[in-house]
């Protein structure tokens, strides 16, 4: 592996998350570029992710008192600055020498939460460290994959307790990988010293001898795949709130509240794993209304900029995650990329807040995005927001 120049400026001409983009693409390799920019099979859903979002009009409102406003918001029993986390994502030091490090030093900069992956190519001890100390930080998640071995996944769990995390966000939408076309065509590989270095001493499952017309997925791999009742196996072994992140269907929603999740985080892994399946943007109003108030929903998928925050929190999230535009910011200028990737955010939030009457976010209702709606009014849960609504999930 060529080693990546640590940047740490961010350059003048670099003024949006699309930005961002373009420059990050000067500088990761084809190996890395392929495994973060790259969605599942036709990439479908990955273009719609970002689509739903630009399809819903914000309705602008005049003469409204805004002096005193801001961005705060009560999650999971915290004040946060703003409704903005960094999404996990695997591997950082694919993009940079700090990787995860500098997302946490930029995350706790800005006040943003920051939820670390299990394939993290920092520990997840030294991560805490970083963020911890700062009295300023937003909170420090570790997101979780159930590991075939329990043992080994309890083990972790007891790490993350012992280094300070306040919750687990366990992913439940990838019990396999997508068809990742991108990735294959690279021939995508860890370079030497980039790999997941939480789960150092896991052994490899031991394979499943197959009969005769037995699938290698479903009668192999998939043998000791997650289920609900591994739920509430993680809950008993953990005093941590578990969120669950990759809840789009409304059946999935209600069956999350009953087993008592802390959270859910409306995602489709970046368009990463199923292709076609609904954008977030779509999904979220239908899980929002089947939660019911009950827990708070966040989203993730193709946020790029403060109106799309804006209309996340409109349509019932309580706050979003961004994954992709962190690793740019992240490949442009290290911890001051990703803190300027956070700052643009923000700084367009409050902006849109300002031109649509919000002095809170408490203001924003999907009267927002619907201008035949009184002020703090509801949209049908079928409202169109996007063409995935063709295919309506009840």
């Amino acid at each position: 592996m060529t080693p990546i120049p640590a940047r740490h400026k961010v350059s003048p001409e670099i003024v949006n998350l699309a930005d961002h983009e373009a420059h990050a693409r000067q500088h990761l390799d084809g190996n890395a570029w392929a495994y973060f920019s790259g969605g599942a099979a036709d990439e479908i859903t990955l273009r719609a992710n970002r689509s739903a979002w630009d399809s819903l009009p914000l309705w602008p409102r005049v003469l409204r008192p805004l002096a005193g406003g801001h961005t705060r918001v009560s999650l999971l029993g915290r004040t946060l600055a703003h409704p903005i986390l960094l999404a996990p994502v695997a591997f950082q030091r694919l993009a940079h020498p700090d990787g995860e490090l500098a997302m946490a030093y930029a995350a706790a900069a800005l006040g943003a939460g920051v939820v670390l992956s299990t394939q993290a190519s920092v520990s997840l001890e030294a991560v805490a460290q970083a963020v911890l100390p700062d009295p300023g930080r937003g909170p420090l998640w570790f997101q979780l994959y159930l590991q075939h071995d329990r043992g080994f996944t309890q083990a972790l769990v007891q790490r993350a307790e012992a280094a300070g995390y306040e919750a687990l966000v366990l992913t439940v939408d990838a019990p396999t990988s997508g068809v990742r076309d991108r990735e294959r065509r690279a021939g995508f590989r860890l370079p030497p010293g980039v790999g997941p270095v939480n789960l150092a001493g896991l052994q490899a499952p031991t394979a499943t001898e197959l009969r005769p017309g037995q699938s290698a997925l479903f009668d192999g791999l998939l043998h000791q795949a997650p289920t609900w009742d591994d739920i509430a196996w993680l809950q008993s072994i953990t005093r941590l709130p578990v969120l669950l992140k990759g809840v789009l269907h409304p059946a999935d929603t209600r069956q999350a509240v009953a087993a008592g999740a802390a959270g859910l985080i409306v995602s489709n892994h970046g368009g990463r794993t199923l292709d076609t399946a609904p954008a977030t943007a779509s999904a979220l109003p239908r899980v929002v209304q089947a939660v019911g108030g009950a827990l708070p929903v966040m989203v993730d998928g193709g946020i790029r900029r403060g109106t799309d925050v804006l209309k996340a929190m409109a349509l019932g999230a309580s706050a979003v995650l961004v994954g992709r535009p962190a690793i740019w910011g992240l490949a442009n200028a290290g911890a001051a990329g990703v803190a300027h990737v956070l700052r643009l955010l923000r700084d367009e939030l409050e902006i849109a807040m300002a031109l649509t009457g919000c002095a809170t976010l408490a203001d924003a209702s999907q009267a927002l995005l619907n201008a035949d709606l009184p002020q703090g009014g509801d949209l049908s849960p079928h409202y169109p927001v996007g063409s995935h609504d063709l295919l309506q999930i009840r």
